[in-house]
């Protein structure tokens, strides 16, 4: 039985059209990937399949009880609920259950010997455990921690989370709800490489149907067994995981260009034949042509998705060192440091993945070696014609007011050069002269990518390079850093390009920088081996405890310390306000003094002894919290 049928389905906007005459279906433990262009409208669809918005045109049917779970890009939360109590909520028909069973019990109290009562309760019993009622609470939280929420934020009000920390409750909960159908858009947005893994597991063995868009080609293929490419209005669908999808769309894309390019030659040769005989002696042939041509269903030319034709200019060559860390210690304060490096080295054309935990410090360590961060301890040495180019996660760099055009020619290309750049990066037309703040995520990144491309760089830093890029665009980059001649040094989530690029990783663990010189194979089986031996090794168990216990001691004092900095701010804003106001106050009493108006004087005189006060109980605030910080 079908799940969802959608039928000729169009949306619009005005006299702009995002797809029209969509035709799906989605079965029973379906595993569909809805993949295509940035704009092409998938977040749209989805939310039309899910019953969240209204297409243009068209329909959708959903079998009867059927019930649907989705999560959208930016979740909206409840701002007071905690991650605990929000995940819950997916469990609010246990919790009736439980109360139930509580309200049975009292009664069973009051009449132990009424059998009725006892059948309704074993039956009610049951019926609670087999629903997972003596679970759920484990189930909420091997959830949250799956996506990587830390048990210390369990019970945080959910305002007080990072949007990316916000996205992962939205995402435990939908799972936990155990829907039918599943439809989750760009699930892995915010998920570090052990939260996909395990999401990639969970949504593996689910007993639902799932439509998921995505951008990650790793999780593509190894959660997708269908493949919807969303293109040019209109939407194909490939059997099989996105390997599978990239070599069917070649194959399809090449008979259908072949098709055409047969028929407009079959239609060149008829209007040849037309335009010869139709005044002659084989007019009548002709005349059966032109008839056989009106009734001819033209092809459509095949669609052509144009991606960015990165190319990064030849690298100089350096010397054979090109980077080279010794014992650096990367963080913020020295009894909270992120990253000890030890001694490495990456030589002349590698490329190192750096990898790890969502917030185990990476990013850091870019900017330390960039110089951007000074390191707490360590040495920081760069080889002979050693030129950084650095794509940052935010792209911080890039001005907001100024347009895209003025951000290339601020690297002393004409204008005529700077057009061309800029087109082979898709900005073309108007689009050069918008404003970064106007910009999308992903145009941001190929501004940025573009900005790459006119530097003489021989070292390139990236921070999450493939974020915000659609697929097309990510091949296009994988391809452009494949055939740089220099030395590349990056932090991605994206398996994808770590396994084609990457010769080496980095990988932080417990505050570690750790090489793997066989690259991203290695050193997922050494965390194969890390999980496996951790928890069953009898002699280091505890240590292994002890260690965990540690980690989480340090993140309370990190967090702890990061309050008390933020509260010591404050009170110094605090301070210079009123110093300010002091100050303004005592020259209004001087100059009432001095006119000789004596209401003023008593006035403005109770208004400086309340701020100054004030300002003694802020310097002692002040004091108190720089006596904690050094203890």
């Amino acid at each position: 039985m079908t799940l969802i049928i959608g039928e000729h389905l169009a949306l619009s906007y005005g006299a702009f059209d995002i797809f029209d005459d969509v035709n799906v279906q989605v079965p029973p433990r379906a595993r569909i990937a809805l993949v295509g262009p940035n704009g092409c409208g998938k977040s749209s669809l989805v939310r039309i399949l899910a019953g969240e918005q209204t297409p243009t045109r068209g329909r959708v049917n959903r079998a009867r009880t059927l019930r649907i779970g989705y999560l959208p890009q930016l979740p909206d939360l409840p701002p007071d609920e905690t991650p605990l109590g929000y995940v819950r909520r997916a469990f609010a028909h246990l919790d009736e259950q439980a109360a139930r069973l509580r309200l049975l019990e009292q009664a069973l109290a009051e009449r132990p010997d009424d059998d009725a009562l006892l059948t309704t309760y074993a039956e009610a019993q049951a019926a609670f455990e087999a629903a997972g009622g003596y679970t759920y609470e484990a189930r909420i939280r091997h959830m949250l921690l799956g996506v990587g929420v830390p048990e210390t934020l369990f019970d945080t009000p959910l305002a007080h989370l990072s949007g990316g920390q916000q996205t992962r409750v939205a995402l435990a909960h939908v799972l936990a709800a155990a829907p039918d159908v599943l439809f989750l858009d760009e699930p892995t947005n915010h998920l570090d490489v052990d939260g996909v893994e395990w999401l990639e597991t969970f949504l593996t063995a689910y007993e639902g149907a799932l439509v998921f868009v995505a951008h990650d080609r790793a999780f593509i293929d190894a959660v997708a067994t269908t493949v919807w490419e969303l293109s040019h209005g209109r939407l194909r669908e490939y059997k099989g995981n996105y390997s599978a999808y990239v070599r069917q769309r070649a194959e399809a894309l090449a008979r259908e260009q072949a098709a055409y390019e047969r028929q407009q030659a079959e239609i060149a040769r008829t209007e040849a034949f037309i335009r010869r005989y139709i005044a002659g002696q084989k007019s009548k042939q002709a005349r059966g042509r032109r008839k056989q041509l009106e009734r001819m269903q033209r092809l459509d030319r095949p669609p052509t998705y144009r991606p960015p034709r990165l190319r990064l200019p030849p690298a100089e060559r350096t010397g054979d060192m090109v980077l080279e860390l010794n014992d650096v210690v990367a963080g913020y304060a020295p009894d909270a440091p992120l990253v000890r490096t030890g001694v490495q080295r990456i030589t002349r054309g590698e490329r190192v993945a750096l990898v790890g935990p969502n917030g185990s410090g990476k990013t850091t360590l870019l900017r330390t070696i960039l110089g951007e961060v000074p390191p707490l301890s360590g040495r920081i040495r760069l080889g002979a014609k050693v030129r950084i180019g650095y794509f940052a996660q935010t792209h911080a760099h890039l001005r907001p007011d100024e347009t895209v055009l003025a951000h290339i020619l601020h690297e002393g290309l004409t204008y005529e050069a700077a057009r061309a750049l800029l087109a082979r990066y898709l900005f073309v037309g108007d689009a050069i002269e918008k404003r970064v703040s106007d910009l999308s995520g992903g145009e941001r990144a190929r501004l940025a990518l573009a900005l790459l491309a006119v530097q003489n760089i021989t070292l390139l830093l990236l921070d999450e390079p493939t974020n915000h890029l659609d697929i097309p665009s990510q091949e296009a980059f994988q391809a452009a850093l494949e055939d740089f001649e220099g030395t590349i040094l990056f932090v991605s989530h994206d398996r994808y390009l770590i396994e084609a690029l990457a010769d080496q990783v980095w990988a932080i663990a417990d505050g570690q920088l750790w090489q793997f010189e066989d690259g991203w194979p290695a050193y997922r089986a050494w965390l194969r081996e890390q999980a496996r031996t951790a928890p069953t090794e009898r002699d280091g168990a505890a240590e292994y405890e002890a260690r965990k216990a540690a980690r989480r001691a340090a993140e309370r004092e990190r967090r702890a310390r990061r309050r008390l900095e933020e509260a010591q701010a404050a009170v110094e804003t605090r301070m210079a306000a009123l110093e300010e106001e002091l100050a303004a106050l005592s020259a209004a009493l001087a100059a009432a003094s001095e006119q000789g108006d004596a209401e003023a004087v008593a006035r403005l005189g109770e208004e400086y002894a309340v701020v100054q006060a004030a300002l003694h109980a802020a310097e002692e605030e002040w004091l108190r919290l720089a006596e904690t910080l050094e203890e």
